[in-house]
């Protein structure tokens, strides 16, 4: 008799408390879990399921377990780090189906969520109570709050209100043997570790989210929009560096280049000025006095940088069309190169007009144009690549840029990732930016949460090993921690 093949005699485990249309095998049913948001890595995963509740989630992780099977777990595929790339031996496990709002509670300002609902049908759901989410990608539209707790996301609103791990105060978690717990909590604070900040971040390493609680804010009572177009990027970078050193906290503060500027206005009609060199987005926020105070010195701040036009946005809709060029920009890159690679690193602000500097010489040096868009109150750059893959070695020359923009951030003492994660894209980077000691510390909490190393395997934190090829450090004495994470 012929013994069954792993994935059939996977599916056949499944089976016993999943239905068939929960179990995906054929190639045509994986193939759009190919890849996430970063369509350069591309992998079909050994077998596809969609649990419903968490129990479900339970049986298949401690089946996998069993069976060292690794597991990659995936949202609505949105990141754009490869993430989410499956393993050809692996599962995927996929949380589209948790997709229900379980409770808000609007006296305490929060609201218990399965992973798979969307970021913006949060701040649908609380709106007649007058309240909203405030972390808002770009994806918002799309993305799931886990992939966002997963890859600690932030938005155009961060710089005021912060990141994920700033807005969530409870998870439920499963761990690979399949075990339930709960991290954070919704008083003012807990004993023990800070557990919720360790798993937000986590890339999916270290369990996987089942439920999450976040926090609901206030709409504010106005909110105003400033537009300042700029002859030069420089003087727009140092307008930000002002505006914050004057001690006012936008909601929101970006920068967008003349690329993607005139990318956007093709794609949004938002009525950005095309010829402008850079543009800022000032969002202001708060009591109306309060607004109209720093709506004023900003306006003076930003004509004393040499902004050549400050626009304020007339209503609420042109509010909107300003942002909405702002959201769209990347899907806009469509519209004038075959393909992008968007890269993610974080910056000291004051650094941000040589920085710029900085990735414009190395795209004379590797001939290829780059749009720059990105939240520049918080340094957070993103930086688009526009190339065409089809051309032979243009996908590597591109990576290769992309990998020296990283370490640019690196070296004027920023980081690779601002949130965007790690995943496969940026593995190689991690190598420069720490050391063996640092990543061994990582690797001893990987272990401790899924000592086998079956969860997302070869993600976000290399192994000594590799920065040894990499060429990014030296391994002393070839002692390699964690033997058994090194096969991935």
């Amino acid at each position: 008799m012929t013994a069954a093949s792993p994935q059939a005699a996977l599916a056949q485990r499944f089976r016993a408390f999943l239905p068939d249309s929960s179990i995906l095998v054929t190639e045509t049913e994986r193939r759009p879990y190919e890849c996430d948001g970063l369509s350069v890595y591309r992998r079909l995963p050994l077998l596809v399921v969609l649990p419903e509740d968490i129990n479900q989630v339970q049986r298949v992780l401690r089946i996998c377990a069993e069976l060292a099977v690794p597991v990659v777990a995936r949202g609505a595929g949105t990141g754009l780090s490869g993430g989410a790339l499956p393993l050809t031996d692996g599962v995927l496990l996929s949380l589209a189906k948790f997709n229900r709002i379980l409770d808000i509670d609007p006296l305490n300002r929060t609201a218990r969520v399965q992973p798979g609902v969307r970021n913006l049908a949060i701040s649908e759901a609380v709106a007649e109570h007058g309240l909203y989410y405030a972390p808002d990608p770009s994806s918002q539209i799309a993305c799931s709050i886990g992939g966002n707790v997963a890859e600690n996301a932030g938005g155009v609103h961060c710089l005021k209100y912060g990141l994920t791990v700033h807005n969530i105060v409870q998870l439920g978690i499963v761990t690979m043997d399949g075990e339930q717990f709960t991290v954070g909590g919704t008083g003012l604070d807990a004993p023990g570790y800070d557990l919720l900040a360790l798993m937000t971040g986590s890339e999916g390493l270290l369990g996987v989210i089942v439920e999450v609680v976040v926090k609901l804010l206030p709409v504010p009572d106005t909110a105003q929009v400033l537009l300042a177009a700029f002859d030069d990027v420089v003087p727009a970078g140092d307008a930000v560096g002002r505006i914050i050193g004057a001690g006012i906290i936008p909601a929101g503060l970006e920068m967008m280049d003349n690329p993607a500027i005139r990318a956007a206005e093709a794609f949004a009609h938002a009525g950005y000025p095309e010829d402008a060199a850079a543009i800022l987005l000032c969002e202001l926020d708060g009591s109306r006095a309060e607004v109209e105070t720093d709506v004023m010195r900003v306006r003076k701040l930003l004509a004393q940088c040499g902004a050549r036009e400050v626009r304020i946005a007339r209503d609420a809709d042109e509010r909107a069309l300003f942002w909405k060029g702002r959201k769209a920009a990347f899907p806009a890159m469509g519209r004038i190169s075959p393909d992008y690679y968007c890269m993610d690193g974080t910056i000291p602000r004051h650094r941000l007009p040589e920085v710029l500097s900085g990735i414009e010489t190395l795209s004379r040096d590797y001939g290829l144009p780059v749009a720059n868009v990105f939240h520049a109150g918080d340094g957070n750059l993103h930086p688009l690549i526009l190339f065409d893959a089809n051309r032979p070695g243009e996908l590597q020359r591109t990576e290769e840029m992309g990998g020296k923009i990283l370490e640019l951030c690196v070296a004027v003492g920023g980081s690779i990732t601002g949130e965007h994660g790690v995943g496969m894209e940026k593995i190689n980077q991690m190598c420069s930016q720490f050391s063996a000691a640092e990543l061994t510390q990582m690797h001893a909490v990987k272990a401790a949460f899924d000592p086998a190393g079956l969860l997302n395997p070869g993600k976000a934190v290399p192994t000594l090993h590799r920065c040894a090829e990499f060429g990014a450090m030296h391994v002393h004495d070839g002692q390699l921690p964690f033997p058994e994470l090194e096969r991935f």
